[in-house]
């Protein structure tokens, strides 16, 4: 049995069996067998292939090992998408069903929009079109496997505990944890389908599923704020799913006859990008009036559209905001190595037919910088006001996303490369820092940055954690910095300015808040009774995990660029005549490395080895005697209290989300107008007139 099918078959089984389990030792063994299968699975995948060629299983050409037989790819890849589409039609009656239960009209007219139509497309012209590769493996899709196989494994196992905590808690309903875990690990197997599927309908498919899980894992505890919240993720991401039903009918009803052949239509990712990339690379170097083949650019929009709602982008970034809802290990979820991941690996897929993204050439990735560049200051501004530390992370991961999102709509081979950096360390950091919020907030009973004073005298070695996840997200020598260090390199080089600008003050904002938490951690307050042997070992081994990858992919990165993302840009860009590809000359990288390296050594050597002097505080009055309250000038005993300044009147979070609404909704009207243009082409395709 091929790999690529066990990475999707074990945790779509595992999903089914966890189902049906009700025992806390049974259910813990399963998953904590499965996590490390998928992990390991995901890790020889990747690393077996590193120095390979793109990988193209279920070719239509040469059979492909399934199930331990080789199957031709017609037959089989037709059994498997007549399956999928039935299973499309009825999540569709699903959603119709339960927003006539919940009374959610836009979501039942969405559902009856994009379902029918795709079904008519199938069942059309759709059937008639031949798929060469409908699953095709590259470089960038390797990182993403071993993003969701590690990291979207080692949140299920952190699950156990975290979630045995959680039903204790809630313990006034019913025990819904076998549905949590059927819904963690069909989430696994839908992403990884995702990622690996070069044919747009079964890319859709597992997109939708995606989607659907979402929405229950959101809406998992059924209170009246859960269930508006997770129908507020369906609408929006429904609503990007129906533009990828219009992409997949344009790209499939689209005569392509340019360069020397005629093609009646193609659902093939792989086909889009080339055709697209062969056209970029003729206006350039014979001076076309657009360096975007109109159709490929429509076709573009629409799937970037799909993306920026997945990726929570400005004015969408409502529906990451309420996830917050859900428990934390589906926010760590969804904000690290599923679904927003999702929305911007196919953006960044797209680079390379976005189009040149500056003010003289305007283009379908011009409107796509934009949009990320607005999303990442105003959200990075929004999250200076917050005190909630899932909601300061919440911003950060909407924020950038953004920064990724408008790398890629730069669409140079180094903005790329800082792109796919920036997704690698945001997955890590990400969900160490939200698994570590979960943890305190089940042990001390907030989330609240301003009650997490002392946090080092009461969780110690949980606070080591949060402080390598916080200095990894905006600190030198981690990754989070030299990523955006190689973003404002492209930027520089592409004659962005405005982008700059962005990133600049972005980044000021991004300081802001991560220093002031930062600034909690490392402060000790005296007299705190340790708590920690109230954490499952569970969670104890994957935080120390992540801390530990946190640290390592930093170390190994130079490695990843040289021996995986290098590569994939060589191929995505080669033809456009690129001659560097890393936006980080080798030698910095280097010297980033070793820093960390010394860093780690310093911290080893001096741990547990310095004799502490503990000194009276000054506390500018008379001192109780507990190095925690003073006498005050009405001799009464005033406590000591550490808080932070948030600005939320200078910088509150409605304004700066509705500035970047307005903003980004002008640039979708602009948009709009910009597909109105071809709507007299895309009704005579939907009549079968082709180009």
């Amino acid at each position: 049995m091929g790999v690529i099918t066990l990475l999707i078959l074990i945790p779509l089984i595992v999903s089914l069996v966890l189902l049906g389990v009700k025992s806390d030792k049974a259910r813990g063994s399963i998953v904590i067998a499965a996590g490390i299968a998928i992990a390991a699975l995901s890790v020889y995948f990747a690393v077996s292939n590193f120095g390979g060629s793109v990988l193209k299983p279920f070719s239509s050409v040469d059979g492909v090992e399934f199930f331990g037989k080789y199957f031709e790819a017609g037959p089989l890849a037709e059994v498997i998408g007549n399956a999928m589409l039935g299973i499309e039609v009825a999540l569709a009656i699903l959603i119709i069903g339960l927003g006539i239960k919940y009374k959610k009209i836009l979501a039942i007219l969405l559902s009856l929009i994009s379902t029918p139509l795709l079904v008519w497309f199938e069942l059309t012209k759709g059937h008639e079109i031949a798929v060469g590769d409908y699953i095709s493996v590259d470089k960038f899709s390797l990182i993403m496997v071993l993003i969701i196989g590690v990291i979207g494994s080692a949140i299920c196992v952190f699950s156990l505990g975290y979630m045995k905590d959680f039903s204790h808690h809630h313990s006034e309903g019913k025990d819904r944890r076998p549905f949590f875990f059927f819904m963690m690990f069909l989430f696994l197997a839908a992403m990884i389908g995702l990622v690996i599927s070069n044919n747009m309908v079964w890319m859709f498919f597992f997109w939708e599923i995606t989607t659907l899980c979402s929405f229950f894992l959101i809406g998992y505890t059924k209170t009246p704020e859960a269930v508006n919240n997770s129908f507020r993720a369906l609408i929006i991401n429904l609503l990007g799913g129906l533009a990828f039903v219009f992409a997949i009918v344009v790209a499939g009803s689209y005569t392509y006859g340019a360069f020397g052949g005629t093609t009646n239509g193609s659902l093939e990712l792989s086909f889009l990008l080339d055709y697209g990339s062969q056209y970029k690379l003729a206006a350039t170097t014979q001076g076309y009036a657009q360096t975007t083949e109109p159709i490929v650019g429509l076709i573009a929009v629409l799937l970037a559209f799909a993306g920026i709602t997945k990726a929570a982008q400005m004015p969408f970034n409502s529906w990451l905001l309420g996830a917050m809802v859900a428990p934390t290990p589906t926010s760590a979820l969804l904000h690290s190595s599923t679904m927003v991941k999702a929305g911007v690996f196919l953006i960044v897929k797209l680079a390379p037919v976005l189009g040149v993204s500056n003010l003289f050439d305007i283009g379908p990735g011009f409107f796509v910088t934009i949009i990320g560049g607005v999303t990442f200051v105003f959200s990075s501004i929004a999250a200076i006001s917050q005190s909630n530390a899932k909601r300061v992370l919440a911003y950060s991961t909407v924020a950038n996303l953004g920064l990724i999102v408008a790398c890629a709509g730069i669409g140079t081979a180094e903005a790329v490369w800082a792109a796919i950096m920036l997704i690698i360390f945001h997955a890590v950091t990400k969900s160490l820092l939200f698994l570590c919020v979960g943890t305190v907030e089940h042990n001390i009973g907030s989330r609240d940055i301003e009650d997490m004073d002392g946090l080092f005298g009461r969780m110690p070695k949980l606070a080591v954690f949060l402080i390598i996840g916080i200095a990894a997200m905006f600190l030198a020598p981690f990754g989070m910095l030299i990523s955006k260090w190689a973003a404002l390199q492209s930027f520089v080089d592409s004659g962005n300015v405005w982008v700059i600008l962005a990133l600049v003050f972005g980044s000021a904002a991004t300081l802001f808040y991560w220093t002031k938490w930062l600034g909690k951690m490392t402060a000790v307050v005296p007299d705190r009774i340790n708590i920690e042997d109230k954490v499952h070992k569970t969670e104890w081994g994957i935080l120390g995990g992540l801390s530990a990858l946190t640290l390592g992919v930093t170390i190994t990165f130079p490695f990843f660029s040289k021996s995986v993302v290098v590569p994939y840009l060589t191929d995505a860009f080669g033809a456009l005549g690129e001659t560097t590809y890393e936006a980080l000359r080798m030698d910095n990288l280097i010297i980033m490395m070793i820093m960390v390296v010394l860093i780690i050594v310093l911290a080893l050597l001096f741990y547990g080895r310095t004799e502490k002097r503990i000194v009276p505080i000054y506390m500018a009055g008379t001192a109780a005697g507990d190095n925690l309250t003073y006498v005050g000038s009405m001799q009464k005993d005033v406590p000591i209290q550490l808080r932070n300044w948030y600005l939320g009147d200078m910088f509150p979070e409605r304004l700066m989300n509705r500035i970047g609404g307005v903003v980004n909704g002008t640039v979708f009207a602009i948009v709009f107008g910009y597909m109105l243009y071809w709507s007299v082409l895309l009704y005579q395709l939907l009549r079968g007139g082709g180009a």
